[in-house]
Parts: structure tokens; C-alpha cells; sequence
């Protein structure tokens, strides 16, 4: 019979065997996972996404498609890459897995968004914002983005105001819908936006200056010169406006009033381009390209990959019979503007 030690021993010696053959098998398996998504989110972290995809994508080869935290590292990888169909499908199974996962639900809403999926954005910002409400700037604009596209004008002015802390229902807060829908190429709705907050608040600087937009995009020189002549009253120091009354009076031939209106949008802001081109266009209608030169050669300096700079040097030189240099500055207008051409086309996204 054996004794109660030898018993004991047998006992302390067959948990161990147990331990060796079943116990280790599971834990390094979990080890190795959390190692591997450890190891692929500092090779992101560390501007490395194509190393740190293959990383993910072995791991989901060999441990499933589940396994903790591969779907959200393998999104902000196809994200930042732009391979953003295959972003969607990771940050969906790390949703899926994680309904609290407020990063994925995050960029997946950014992700759909980039797609092009603007309603199907909405809920996945929305919740952000209801989890952390001032958190996140840009969650605000782009959830503000996805209702303007979607024509959702008054929730787009309520995110807009959030983003930028202002009451949604002010002057101030129309003024914001109506810039970011004067962005998003909708002249209409945005005049009702300025004209909105002119009502609430009748002296907010930039509302007229956008209705003054709205009309000279309407081709209707006079009532634009009437909104640009009461911005000015009200905001007399914005090189822009003067800039922009430049534009209505060479639209209507009054090339004088053109011409001083440009002279004071040049002393507020020497730094910008626009004014410069003007009035070498108006010198250049009151038959004076050698002074237009002065001026269409000073914006040409400040950007030299303006295609109009170059049309109106060109025409500058040609009126002054230096036909070989107006040759020059039209061929390298056609070339600009060919190029400009080239680079607009829509690029496809990733998938």
C-alpha cells in the first residue's frame, strides 16, 4: 500500500504532466495575437501600413477573421492606403465584434463618406456624436458634409454650428451653411442661407458678400454691386470686396471705378494674385499694357501657374508688337491649362 507521501507526489506530478500537454497550448496561441495586432499597429504608427497589412492579413490566415483587434488595426491600414472598400469591410466585422469600438464606428462613417455613401455615413457620425458631443471637429464638418449632400440643410447647420461652437440657431450659424454650400457648388440654397442671417443678425459681416457672389454667379452685375457696396459698409477692411467690386465694374465696362476699386483691394492684401490679374485686365480694356505688364508680371512672380496670368501677359504683348514673348506666354497659357485639364479627372478610388 502506499503511503500518503508517495500519494501526494504522484498527484503533484500528474497536474504538472497535465499542465505541460493542454494548459501552455492556448495561452501562448492568445500571446502570439495580441503580439502580432501589437506589432502591426507600431508599424502604423510608425508610417509603415503596407508592412503592417501583411502582417494583419497573415494573422487572420492563420488565427480567423475574428481574433481580437486584426479587423480594426486591418481598417486604419486599407484606410490610410486608400483601399477603402476593403477599409468598409474591416471596420464593419471590428463593429461586429465590437459595438463600443467608437474609433471603427468613427472611420467607418469617414470611410463610407470617401465612398461616396453619404446617407449610409450618417448613423456611424451620429452615434460618435452622441457618445463624445464635443469631442471631435472633424466628425461635426464631415457628418455636416454628409447632410448638405443629402439636402438635409437645417441638421447640416446644426453640425456646422457644433463644429464651430456657435449657437445653431444665430446669424453666425446660417452665415456657416450658407459658406459651406456656396463649397458644395449650391448657389441657390446658400443665398437663402446669407439672407437668413441677415434677418436674424442685419450687420453680420460676409452675408452680403455671399449674396454679392450669388448674383454675379446669376450674371446680374446690379444687384451684386448692391450687396458688395453694403458689405463694404459694413466690413471696409476686406481686401475681397474690393476685389470683387473690381470684377462687377469691369463687367459692365465702368473700367475707372474698376480700376480704383482694385487700387484699394491691392494696398489691404499684396500677398494675393486675383487683384493683380484684374487690373492688368482693366489696364489692358483702357489701352495700357505697358502698365498692365507691371502688374500681370508681378502675379506672375507670386504664382506662375496661373494659365490667365499668362493669356493676359500674352495679350499685354502682343498689343505692344513683341510678338515672339506673347507666343511664349500663350503657348505656356495652353500648356497650364491643358495640364489643369489632365489633373481634374475624377481619379478612381482605390478598391
Amino acid at each position: 500500500m502506499r503511503s500518503l507521501a508517495a500519494i501526494v507526489f504522484l498527484s503533484v506530478m500528474s497536474a504538472l504532466a497535465q499542465q505541460q500537454s493542454s494548459g501552455p497550448s492556448n495561452a501562448p496561441q492568445k500571446q502570439s495575437v495580441q503580439e502580432a495586432v501589437e506589432a502591426a499597429h507600431d508599424k502604423l504608427a510608425h508610417g509603415k501600413p503596407q508592412e503592417a497589412i501583411a502582417m494583419l492579413e497573415q494573422l487572420v490566415a492563420t488565427a480567423g477573421p475574428a481574433a481580437r483587434g486584426v479587423q480594426h488595426e486591418l481598417g486604419i491600414a486599407y484606410y490610410r492606403t486608400g483601399k477603402l472598400v476593403a477599409a468598409d469591410q474591416a471596420f464593419a466585422l471590428a463593429i461586429e465584434q465590437d459595438p463600443n469600438d467608437m474609433e471603427a464606428v468613427q472611420m467607418r462613417g469617414l470611410t463610407l463618406y470617401r465612398l461616396g455613401r453619404q446617407a449610409a455615413a450618417i448613423p456611424y457620425l451620429q452615434k460618435v456624436k452622441q457618445w463624445t458631443p464635443n469631442a471631435n471637429a472633424d466628425a461635426n464638418y464631415v457628418l455636416g458634409l454628409c447632410y448638405v449632400n443629402t439636402n438635409r440643410f437645417d441638421d447640416a447647420r446644426v453640425a456646422f454650428a457644433n463644429q464651430f461652437g456657435v449657437p445653431p440657431n444665430s446669424g453666425a450659424a446660417y452665415l456657416l451653411l450658407g459658406k459651406m454650400l456656396m463649397a458644395a457648388n449650391l448657389p441657390e440654397p446658400a443665398s437663402e442661407a446669407a439672407k437668413k442671417a441677415l434677418e436674424i443678425t442685419p450687420n453680420v459681416p460676409l452675408a452680403h458678400f455671399m449674396l454679392g457672389e450669388f448674383y454675379l454667379f446669376k450674371s446680374d452685375t446690379a444687384a451684386a454691386q448692391r450687396e458688395f457696396e453694403q458689405e463694404r459698409a459694413i466690413n471696409p477692411a476686406d481686401f475681397a470686396v474690393y476685389d470683387r467690386l473690381g470684377d462687377v465694374y469691369t463687367r459692365a465696362g465702368e473700367y475707372q471705378q474698376a480700376q480704383e476699386a482694385l487700387a484699394k483691394a491691392i494696398s489691404l492684401e499684396t500677398s494675393s494674385t486675383g487683384p493683380f490679374i484684374q487690373m492688368g485686365k482693366v489696364l489692358l480694356r483702357r489701352n495700357d499694357p505697358q502698365t498692365s505688364l507691371l502688374y500681370l508680371q508681378h502675379a506672375e512672380k507670386m504664382d506662375p501657374g496661373n494659365y490667365m496670368t499668362h493669356t493676359l501677359l500674352g495679350q499685354a504683348y502682343r498689343s505692344l508688337g513683341r510678338d515672339e514673348e506673347a507666343k511664349k506666354e500663350i503657348d505656356m497659357a495652353s500648356k497650364i491649362h491643358a495640364e489643369r485639364q489632365t489633373k481634374s479627372q475624377p481619379a478612381l478610388e482605390s478598391q
